[in-house]
């Protein structure tokens, strides 16, 4: 049985927020209150991992919320079929009644499944399909290729769709990368996880996604120093690609994760929270960090001494 695209509605024309919330702190960026979007829009990128576990959800989620902070319109899509979790991040849960999977059966409209964010009213969710059930098989591939066409054409379409890929690399990963024009690849500064990231990276290449970069999540400046972890430097030249990104160990990210708040929304912001928030900025401008290692002697302790190790 074959499906046809969804029924295309505009998304509904964001109010106007608060100046909070559009507003983001310019300390780390020169003085800029906003960073310079790169490329034509909506920008469609799939946040990926291969293996489960990495933060590959949180970092979906605080970016989505950091872009609408900016006041950039976002639309994340969570594209694992029975196991969804960002609405459980986004602190949506008990607002998803419809989902991407009621769209294409034509039991709805596409606006009619978008949630929009009770405080960022640039941030909609749009969630694959309902928990414990599954993707009907004659939807195929083209699943997401289809919501994304929707929403570009839509008269309000938004700037960016964020999707955040299920783990491993079977059919809902082919699902999720095949509208996707760029890819944020997730990992932790492990054997096993950098193994998997290296796989993805390849996997992504050949379904022609060549505008790849990485974050490196949980790092510990500590264990990093004393040889016990990789540093980002290693990370980066181990798998040839730029850096988006180096999230520390954090303990708020559990705390966030059970409150349903975006790391990036915290007031004053933890270290998690403002790494991601300065790889959103490279995101929409398109650029990258690098890596540094600096020997301790070399450069007296900072307060939240990890950015004393890792510079843009």
């Amino acid at each position: 049985m074959a499906f046809a695209p969804p029924r295309l509605l505009p998304l509904p024309p964001p109010p106007a927020a608060a100046a909070s919330t559009r507003a983001v702190s310019a300390r780390h960026h020169g003085g800029r209150t906003a960073p310079e979007l790169s490329g034509p829009t909506p920008r469609v990128v799939v946040v990926t991992s291969g293996k489960g576990g990495v933060g590959k959800t949180t970092t979906t989620a605080n970016l989505a919320a950091s872009l609408a902070r900016l006041g950039l319109p976002a639309v994340a899509v969570d594209a694992d079929a029975g196991l969804r979790n960002l609405d459980l991040l986004l602190g949506l849960e008990n607002r998803v009644h419809l989902t991407a999977a009621d769209v294409l059966a034509g039991d709805c409209r596409l606006d009619q499944a978008l949630v929009r964010h009770r405080a960022l009213q640039d941030l909609h969710l749009l969630c694959l399909s309902k928990p414990r059930s599954k993707l009907p098989l004659a939807f195929g591939s083209k699943t997401l290729t289809w919501v994304a066409d929707a929403l570009r054409r839509s008269p309000n379409p938004p700037a960016f769709i964020l999707i955040d890929c299920p783990a491993g690399v079977d059919a809902g990963f082919v699902t999720a990368i095949a509208p996707a024009e760029e890819a944020v690849l997730v990992t932790t500064p492990d054997i096993t996880a950098l193994r998997d990231a290296d796989r993805v990276a390849g996997l992504l290449e050949c379904d022609g996604i060549k505008d790849i970069k990485i974050i490196v999540n949980r790092v510990r400046p500590d264990l990093v120093k004393g040889e016990d972890m990789m540093s980002a430097l290693d990370v980066q030249e181990m798998l040839g690609l730029p850096l988006l990104g180096v999230v520390p160990e954090d303990a708020e990210v559990i705390r966030s994760t059970n409150r349903g708040v975006p790391l990036v929304l915290n007031d004053p912001p933890t270290p998690a929270g403002l790494a991601l928030e300065q790889a959103t900025w490279r995101l929409v401008e398109r650029d990258a960090m690098t890596a540094v290692m600096v020997e301790e002697q070399e450069r007296p302790k900072k307060k939240g001494g990890f950015f004393s190790f890792f510079g843009r």
